[in-house]
C-alpha cells in the first residue's frame, strides 16, 4: 500500500472568476457530467416439480379443483442509487459533516467509501448551485470544516461557469463508463510522475478527478481527447509513451506536460497550458489545495461519479453505462426512464 505523504497546508494560489474559453490539449468531448443505471432484473425460478416414484400408489382423480402453484415471487435488483441531497441549509450542512469526518478517518478502509463519497459529492453539487444557502449552511459547520467545503464549492462552480445553458448537450455521449484503476495504483503513479517530474502529486490527482472522474469516462472517438488525463493525439504524440489509456502512461505524460508548460515552479501558468481557461486553473488548484491540507481527500474523490449536463437535466452516468452513438437525450431516456434527472 502506498502510504499518502503529509504536508503542511498551503495558500492555495488565487481563485481567478473570469472565465475564458475552454481550449486545451485535453478539450475535446470533456465530461460537462450524468445519473442512473439500467434497473437490473433477477428472476428467481421455481424448484423443478419431482414426480411420484412409481412404487407410490397414486390416488384416483377427483373433481375438486387444485389450485395452481404459485411460483415465487420476482425479485428486482434496483441496481445502483443516486443519493439526495436535501435543500434544508441544516441537513445538508449536516450531511458534509457525516462525509468529510468519515472519510478523513484513518480507520475507514478506502475501498468502503463509495457511498458515502457519493453522498459527498451530490451534497456539493446541491450547494454549489445554491449559493443563496451558503451563510446557513457555514453557520451550522464546525469551524474546521469551513476552509474545506469553500474550496470544494468554489472548484464546483468554477467548472460549472466554464458552461453556458446555452452549451449544454441536446445529446448523449459516446462513452463508455468504466471502473477506474484502484487507488493505490493511481496513488502510486501520480507518485512516481512527480518523482520524475516535479509535478506534485495532488495537481495530477485533481487533473485526472476533473477530465474523467479518475479514469471511469472512456470516449469512443478517436479524434477527440483520450485515456484517463484527456490528450488530444497530438499532443500525445509529443509527450506520450506507451498506451494513451493506460493510467500510468497517460498520468506520467501528464507530469511531463506540466513541466514542459511551466510546472512545478508556476502552475497557474502549467495548468492554463493543459486547459487555456482561468476558471479550470482555480478549480484544479482548489482541489489540489484540499488534498494537500488532507491527503485522504482523494480518497473521497476517487469514488466521484460521472455527472453529464443536458439540456434536460443533469444525468448521472454509472459504470456500465456503454453507448456507441450520440442519440438526444430524450431518445435515451425513452430507453431508460429510470435515468430521468431528478
Amino acid at each position: 500500500m502506498h502510504c499518502l505523504p503529509r504536508r503542511l497546508p498551503r495558500c492555495l494560489a488565487g481563485l481567478v472568476l473570469a472565465a475564458l474559453a475552454a481550449t486545451s490539449c485535453s478539450s475535446a468531448e470533456r465530461p460537462s457530467i450524468v445519473e442512473s443505471a439500467p434497473t437490473i432484473a433477477q428472476t428467481t425460478a421455481a424448484p423443478p416439480t419431482t414426480a411420484p416414484p412409481a412404487t407410490v400408489p397414486v390416488a384416483p382423480a377427483t373433481s375438486a379443483t387444485v389450485p395452481p402453484t404459485e411460483p415465487p415471487p420476482t425479485t428486482v435488483d434496483p441496481g445502483p442509487q443516486r443519493p439526495i441531497a436535501p435543500t434544508d441549509p441544516v441537513e445538508l450542512a449536516a450531511i458534509i459533516e457525516t462525509a468529510e469526518r468519515t472519510i478523513r478517518d484513518p480507520a475507514n478502509d478506502p475501498g468502503s467509501l463509495a457511498d458515502i463519497a457519493h453522498q459527498q459529492q451530490v451534497a456539493y453539487r446541491m450547494l454549489g448551485a445554491t449559493p443563496e444557502l451558503d451563510a446557513e449552511v457555514f453557520a451550522n459547520l464546525p469551524a474546521d470544516l469551513v476552509p474545506i467545503v469553500e474550496l470544494n464549492i468554489a472548484s464546483r462552480r468554477q467548472f460549472r461557469g466554464m458552461h453556458s445553458d446555452a452549451s449544454l448537450a441536446a445529446n448523449v455521449p459516446k462513452w463508455e463508463i468504466i471502473t477506474p484503476a484502484p487507488p493505490e495504483d493511481l496513488l502510486g503513479f501520480y507518485q512516481e510522475a512527480e518523482s520524475i517530474s516535479g509535478i506534485e502529486w495532488e495537481y495530477l490527482a485533481a487533473i485526472n478527478l476533473v477530465e474523467t472522474r479518475m479514469g471511469r469516462i472512456r470516449g469512443l472517438s478517436t479524434a477527440n481527447a483520450q485515456g484517463p488525463m484527456q490528450f488530444i493525439p497530438a499532443t500525445w504524440a509529443d509527450w506520450g509513451e506507451g498506451d494513451i489509456n493506460n493510467p500510468r502512461d497517460a498520468i506520467l505524460a501528464a507530469g511531463r506536460y506540466l513541466d514542459f508548460r511551466g510546472g512545478p515552479e508556476d502552475m497557474d501558468k502549467a495548468l492554463w497550458g493543459y486547459n487555456n481557461s482561468d476558471r479550470y486553473v482555480a478549480g484544479v488548484q482548489a482541489y489540489a489545495q484540499v488534498m494537500r491540507d488532507d491527503p485522504r481527500a482523494f480518497y473521497g474523490y476517487y469514488h466521484w461519479q460521472v455527472y453529464f449536463l443536458t439540456q434536460e437535466g443533469t444525468l448521472w452516468l454509472p459504470e456500465g453505462y456503454l453507448q456507441e452513438e450520440s442519440i438526444p437525450v430524450a431518445d435515451f431516456l425513452a430507453d431508460h426512464p429510470e435515468s430521468a434527472p431528478q
